[in-house]
Parts: C-alpha cells; sequence; structure tokens
C-alpha cells in the first residue's frame, strides 16, 4: 500500500518492513534517528514540512498516497492535507482517547492518579485527538513510574497497533470506527507553571504524583528560601518531625531531607537546581540544614 507518513522516522521505517510503499515522508524534527535510513526507502522526504503550504499539499498529491498515517506528528494537519489519499488518515495517541487528548497526556495520567493507560487509534479529523476510534491497547501503569518510563512503555504497543491498523487498511479488512463519547472527554495540555509547582497543604501522595508526573521534564518545582529547586523524585515517609507544618523542612537523625506535606511527609531523593544542575540527596540536606529555622518551603 502506498502511505504518506508524517512523524518519526522510525514508524514509517516499520512500515516500509512490512512491505508499504513509503511514497511522501515529513519528518517532525531535525536530526531525528533513522532519517538517512528513511531517505533510502522512502521516495520524498522532507524534514519539517509547513503541512499548511501548498507546495507540501501539492508534494503529497503528487505521490499518490492510498493511505496517510501519523505517528508523533504534534501539529495539526489541515482538511485539505487528509482528503487527499482515497482511504483517508489515522494517527494513534498515547492515551485511551476520549481521555487526555492533548500534546501531554503521559502528565495527566499520573497526575490524576489513573491506574490504567494505553493507546488509540483514531482517525484524523480537524481538531486534536477527537476523531473517531479505530481501536484501543491498554496498558496497566506501575504507581513507581514516571512520565518518562510511561512513555517509553507506551511506544511498543503504540507501533504495534499502528502496524495491525495499516495491515488493515491494506488489506481491505472492515474497520468500524466508533465516534468518541465527549462526555468522557478530557484534556492533556502541557502543564503551567502554577501545574507544576508543589503544593504542600496537597497529601504527599499527590505531591509525590506530582513530581512523578513532571519527571524528569520539566520537574515539579518548590522554593527554599530564595532558591527554586526541582524534584525529580520523591516518596512518601511516615517518619518525620511531628512539630512540621505543612511546607516545613528538616533532616532526619538518619541524615534524609524531609518535608511535610498535608498528612505525612516526603524525602526529597534527587531533583537539580532552577537549571539543569542535578543535586544529590546530601546536597538536598546541606541546603535544607543551612535554611531550615528561617525557610518554609512554598
Amino acid at each position: 500500500m502506498k502511505i504518506a507518513f508524517f512523524g518519526l522516522p522510525l514508524a514509517a521505517l516499520l512500515l516500509a518492513r512490512d512491505g508499504h510503499e513509503i511514497v511522501w515522508a515529513g519528518v517532525c524534527r531535525k536530526a531525528a534517528i533513522g532519517t538517512r535510513r528513511l531517505r533510502r526507502v522512502a521516495r520524498d522526504v522532507e524534514i519539517v514540512p509547513d503541512a499548511n503550504s501548498v507546495a507540501v499539499r501539492e508534494r503529497v498529491r503528487n505521490a499518490g498516497p492510498e493511505l496517510i498515517v501519523s505517528w508523533f506528528w504534534t501539529k495539526r494537519l489541515p482538511r485539505q492535507v487528509l482528503a487527499l489519499p482515497p482511504l483517508g488518515a489515522f494517527g494513534v495517541h498515547p492515551s485511551l482517547l476520549p481521555r487526555h487528548r492533548g500534546p501531554d497526556p503521559y502528565f495527566w495520567a499520573i497526575r490524576r492518579g489513573d491506574a490504567v493507560s494505553g493507546v488509540t487509534a483514531h482517525v484524523l479529523d480537524d481538531a486534536y485527538d477527537t476523531g473517531a476510534v479505530l481501536a484501543r491497547r491498554e496498558l496497566a501503569i506501575d504507581p513507581s513510574w514516571s512520565a518518562w518510563t510511561l512513555a517509553k512503555r507506551l511506544d511498543r504497543p503504540s507501533l504495534s497497533l499502528m502496524r495491525e491498523i495499516a495491515r488493515a487498511f491494506a488489506s481491505g479488512h472492515a474497520l468500524t470506527p466508533m465516534v468518541q463519547d465527549e462526555a468522557h472527554a478530557t484534556l492533556a495540555p502541557a502543564p503551567t507553571d502554577d501545574e507544576l509547582a508543589i503544593d504542600w497543604r496537597e497529601s504527599a501522595a499527590d505531591v509525590v504524583a506530582l513530581v512523578r508526573a513532571a519527571a524528569p521534564w520539566p520537574g515539579a518545582t518548590f522554593t527554599l528560601g530564595e532558591e527554586v529547586l526541582v524534584l525529580e523524585e520523591a516518596r512518601v515517609t511516615a517518619v518525620f518531625p511531628r512539630a512540621l507544618e505543612p511546607g516545613e523542612a528538616a533532616v532526619r537523625a538518619d541524615g534524609a531531607a524531609v518535608v511535610r506535606a498535608g498528612d505525612h511527609a516526603i524525602e526529597l531523593l534527587r531533583g537539580r537546581d532552577g537549571g539543569d544542575v542535578p543535586i544529590g540527596p546530601r546536597d538536598f540536606e546541606t541546603r535544607v540544614r543551612a535554611l531550615i529555622s528561617s525557610a518554609p518551603l512554598t
């Protein structure tokens, strides 16, 4: 089957391995891994093309695709492009649509405490992630996973589902699209600075969920004295000085830096400063010791 592809080269290479002809490929980022190999198997490759331009639309049209496939293409494809192939267009989104529509479903799945996530193959439509569902695959979320871990664990089922749907189109297998239920739709925008800031009045479990959801980037933030820190790993602890109020820090007898949350406390395990410099547990301990008597956290 002749496919026009938008996204990361790895997916297009797998489609080519399955016997599909990649007649045109738009790569979503410069220096993406696999771009050189993709140039050897695809007729025409463009790096970060403007899908809204007439020139790109004509190149896709002239390539004569039967189907458009999108995998990690993060911009909306215009209707004029989606309408070019006779079989239409589909993509795979890393959530169980209609839950967590948008660019950061990993963050919101963990932040909202979802027990299960997954991937959804869906028809590409005018709006992001709203097209009819073709198929889903579920994945249980381990309570220890960060957003980065969840993203990597969803890659394999996402690629597998993409290949399965492409094979179904190529074989003429009847697919039954299911319209998404808007009553269950939630959005997954990129988190704001306010949403990344730790509120120590929340439960310790909620604070840790935020840390996991934001790790390793952009990270959950808090202020210690006048210094902004980014917390990348933390855990709930019931062992802390009982006199602490939410937002106050201490160093336990065993040397662990702890901060009181709304119920229990959390241990500060790993992080970095307001830039990109990693900070080990001992550095956290040193900073907490220096400010413990006069620097509540916010």
